[in-house]
């Protein structure tokens, strides 16, 4: 399978890899984490959003860190792959809350009002907005 990235002409396939650090192109064939056809997976199970596939990708990274990295501690080493893991699950949630506020955004938006009546002119004024929207 093929890697690929184009900063400069980026498509749905490079912002993916541009946010889960996927851009390793000089480190030769065995510094990247995802192949393309993995990339497009993480893409079609995302229903083609960008945010929700790059989160996806970061926790299948995590989980990949847990299982191989494990905590170990070898003379003045040491390597902590659960709390690498707990960082890369964090920002997937972030680009999960990301997606949602876009996608309510679209929908109508999370926004809206209240009217509040303290008093007669304030409920007289509610009654003819109301009597007005409802035309």
């Amino acid at each position: 399978m093929a890697f690929t990235y184009d900063p400069l002409c980026p498509t749905s396939r490079d912002k993916v890899r541009l946010l889960c650090t996927d851009t390793d192109v000089a480190g030769g064939a065995t510094c990247q984490f995802f192949q393309d056809g993995e990339i497009d997976t993480f893409l079609s199970l995302m229903s083609s959003n960008v945010l929700r596939a790059a989160a996806m990708a970061l926790l299948t990274i995590a989980a990949q860190e847990t299982l191989l990295l494990k905590r170990i501690k070898l003379l003045d080493l040491s390597t902590d792959g659960p709390a690498e893991a707990a960082a890369l699950r964090e920002l997937a949630a972030v680009y999960q809350e990301k997606a949602d506020l876009a996608e309510a955004a679209e929908a109508g938006g999370a926004f809206d009002y209240a009217e509040m009546v303290v008093d007669v002119f304030t409920a007289r004024e509610r009654r003819n907005k109301e009597a007005l929207r409802s035309g």
